[in-house]
């Protein structure tokens, strides 16, 4: 079930992308980004240096909710695009697996 998309309302889309400056906007976001730590590669970049990622993205059914939201640098981030946790897992595990060769 790879790469799967379901088409997502417009009108969906533009209320989830304000609650994510909403969320970008809030101390709680704030603290979450305070540490500078990226949460895919877990290097110290600062915290301005850090995008806000859904873990499930928007186009494939993601919510802007803390749960679903962490700090990525812009590397990971662009990485990443529209994957979902399991298929970053395994696109990280293949890059892990061409590094060891």
């Amino acid at each position: 079930m790879r790469d799967f998309y379901a088409p997502v309302d417009p009108a969906t889309l533009k209320r989830e992308r304000a609650r994510a400056r909403e969320l970008r906007a809030s101390q709680w976001w704030k603290r979450r980004i305070a540490a500078g730590v990226c949460y895919y590669c877990r290097r110290p970049v600062g915290a301005r240096a850090l995008t806000m990622d859904h873990l499930v993205p928007l186009g494939r059914g993601g919510r802007s909710a803390r749960g679903n939201v962490v700090p990525a640098c812009k590397a990971c981030n662009t990485r990443k695009r529209s994957m979902v946790p399991v298929e970053w897992e395994e696109y990280v595990r293949s890059l892990d697996g061409v590094s060891q060769e």
